[in-house]
């Protein structure tokens, strides 16, 4: 048996010998490499905190200790130290989350995996405790760029402001999130990693000065009056400690006995607590270190040993045609620039920043400055191209609605990994853009169907210069083409059947499913005509009178049922008071499990099968509601008729 094997909880970290914990380390490194090469996932992120993990599960008592993780991708070493070893189906369906999960352990605290946040999850809970008179610490660690975030700020400032809370926060500092850490901060950790702690300064200078008679102590306090200009002289650190927060570090983060000694004095002290650890990104595997983009942040199903990927091509990403398509259009418009939040690569400005470096910006994991910054942009005179996850643009929304459109300002947002994304699970699923936006006035919103449809509406969104515009797509790859036959309007029809009964609505990537389920309708004898509105928001003024023309329309989109593009196409043909019934698919109004994108979208009925289905047991159902209503008529108007003719014959 492994060592890795015999750790069944924390608790069996404690009697460890420091030779038996190096090769815990070595272990765990190896076996995240070949579990995690089997499945993808986030790779470099947690070979850096091997050391870091194991240290604060022998100084801690979890789950009496909290332990919140920040970036929660980072929380494999700890599931590993959790007792949950299976990594067989991490982040597929009945296996592991690749995150932090509540229903997998009483371990852990914080599920959303959205950055910046385990400090003010850390405050809250340490001021709980602290009312109730609750024991334990509250550990929170924050990394990945996650500092570069203003709620973590928020948090610290308010963390400081209580000198007598106990609570430890952990800087695990690799410099980097997806690529390297951007920013003023940034610098000042750079500056903190690069100087000798000053801490050995000034216990040297309190030793010699308190054993100097009559003038010793007098000297000392007076130093100690200055420390600040004295600290900053050998490590300025200052900033942290101006706050009111303890600093202690740097330290190497893989040095285990210096983590452990730093953590055991952070616990001792009855106030905040920083210590500021030095991590390396992708430890332990050459080919992480090598791979300079992002030192393997996340990778897919490949070879551990060539590092070549297993899983088969489905063709090119939506990121990579937006990506090609937005350095095309940089080339011909000097004006159009890029903002990222520290996911420069990952969302398709690679190239473009090649092309024009200084025509795109970093702002760190900052989506707010990064709306409003292109607010500023856009007044200036250019065109700024914010490029964000679906998920992420959630947090600019004020950003979005108050800055960005009251002042119609033109900006554009590309939203990648929009609808379900499946196995980074409920937090990362961009299924909301459509609802929470339908409010904002002004705003355009694209989803295209297909590859040649997201160039054509990328170059529409940035052509409009007084208002905002957005353009959605998921994480999948690029299907193949999929032609009009006719347009009605801005709308693209994409199928008629001679007599079409059901006006289906194709919201974006739904246009496939569509089709299959007006050809499962029509062999059924129940015709279609399946229309792509392109924008969805506003609604296309043509769709009220195309319903008009048909019995039913059912939209079928890859977001929230709850107020999205179905509940706008209903207000839509009640405001032109068309009454044809609307029939709503999509997603439901809840957290989504991880699994494959596929898997999720049967479990919620998103499929040809179940759409035809609903939709053809629903005719059935307004039909025999129809006869029997025909019936009951009849049946009334029957005495009517007899006495009529009864008259008559008399």
């Amino acid at each position: 048996m492994t060592m890795l094997e015999n750790i069944r909880g924390p608790r069996d970290l404690k009697a460890l010998s420091e030779t038996e914990l190096g090769e815990l380390a070595e272990e765990i490194r190896e076996f995240l490499v070949h579990a995690v090469a089997r499945t993808g996932g986030h790779l470099g992120p947690n070979l850096g905190v091997v050391e870091l993990s194991i240290a604060l599960h022998r100084v801690f008592e979890s789950p009496v200790d909290r332990i919140l993780w920040d970036t929660g991708h980072q929380s494999y070493v700890h599931k590993l130290l959790t007792g949950r070893q299976d990594f067989s189906k991490l982040r597929g369906k009945g296996g592991l989350s690749g995150y932090p999960s509540r229903e997998e352990s009483e371990h852990d605290v914080i599920e959303n995996s959205h950055a910046s946040t385990a400090l003010g999850w850390a405050d809250g809970l340490a001021k709980a405790r602290q009312v109730q008179g609750e024991k334990g610490h509250v550990v929170a660690v924050i990394g990945d760029g996650a500092l570069t975030g203003g709620m973590a700020w928020e948090a610290l400032n308010n963390i400081a402001a209580a000198k007598d809370r106990p609570l430890i926060i952990v800087v695990n500092d690799n410099e980097r999130s997806y690529a390297p850490t951007i920013g003023g901060l940034a610098n000042h950790l750079a500056t903190l990693r690069t100087t000798d702690s000053y801490e050995q300064v000034l216990a040297w200078g309190k030793k010699v000065l308190l054993r100097t008679p009559l003038i010793g102590n007098t000297v000392y306090e007076s130093l100690h009056g200055a420390k600040k200009g004295f600290k900053d002289a050998f490590a300025p650190q200052g900033m942290f400690e101006d706050l009111g927060l303890k600093y202690v570090g740097p330290i190497d983060g893989h040095d285990l006995g210096a983590v452990e000694s730093a953590l055991r004095r952070a616990k001792r002290f009855h106030g905040p607590v920083l210590i500021h650890c030095l991590t390396e990104k992708g430890r332990g595997y050459e080919p992480a270190l090598a791979h300079e983009e992002d030192h393997f942040h996340t990778v897919g199903v490949m070879d551990p040993f060539t590092c070549e990927p297993l899983a088969p091509s489905n063709g090119p990403s939506w990121t990579s045609v937006f990506g090609e398509e937005i350095a095309r259009i940089g080339e011909e418009r000097a004006d159009v620039v890029a903002i990222t939040a520290a996911m420069l690569h990952p969302v398709g400005l690679g190239k473009f920043a090649e092309r024009f470096p200084d025509r795109v910006w970093d702002v760190g994991i900052a989506e707010q400055h990064a709306t409003v910054s292109a607010a500023g942009l856009a007044t200036g005179g250019l065109h700024p191209v914010v490029a964000v996850y679906a998920t992420f643009l959630n947090r600019a929304f004020d950003q979005l609605l108050m800055d960005v459109a009251l002042h119609r300002c033109g900006v554009t947002f590309i939203l990648d990994r929009a609808g379900v994304t499946g196995v980074d699970g409920a937090s990362h699923n961009g299924m909301w853009d459509m609802s929470i936006l339908q409010v904002v006035p002004g705003l355009r919103i694209a989803a295209p169907r297909d590859a040649d449809q997201l160039r054509a509406q990328l170059r529409e969104a940035v052509a409009v210069d007084d208002a905002p515009t957005l353009v959605r797509f998921p994480k999948e790859s690029v299907g193949p083409a999929v032609p009009a036959v006719d347009q009605v309007g801005g709308l693209d029809v994409l199928h008629r059947s001679e007599r079409p009964e059901v006006l289906l609505v194709a919201v974006g990537v739904m246009a496939p499913v569509c089709l299959q389920t007006a050809e499962l309708l029509d062999a059924r004898g129940i015709g279609c005509t399946v229309v792509d509105p392109r924008w969805v928001k506003p609604v296309d003024p043509a769709l009220p009178g195309l319903a008009a023309e048909h019995g039913l329309v059912a939209v079928v989109e890859d977001n929230s049922r709850a107020s999205g593009v179905g509940a706008a196409v209903a207000l839509a043909l009640g405001d032109a008071e068309v009454d044809v019934p609307v029939r709503r698919f999509g997603i439901p109004d809840q957290f989504l499990a991880h699994a494959k994108r596929s898997e999720v979208l049967a479990d919620i009925g998103l499929t040809p099968v179940e759409i035809a289905g609903r939709i053809s047991a629903g005719l059935a159902v307004r039909d025999e509601r129809a006869r029997a209503a025909y019936e009951m008529s009849k049946a009334a108007d029957a005495p009517a008729r007899n006495e009529s003719s009864k008259e008559k014959k008399e």
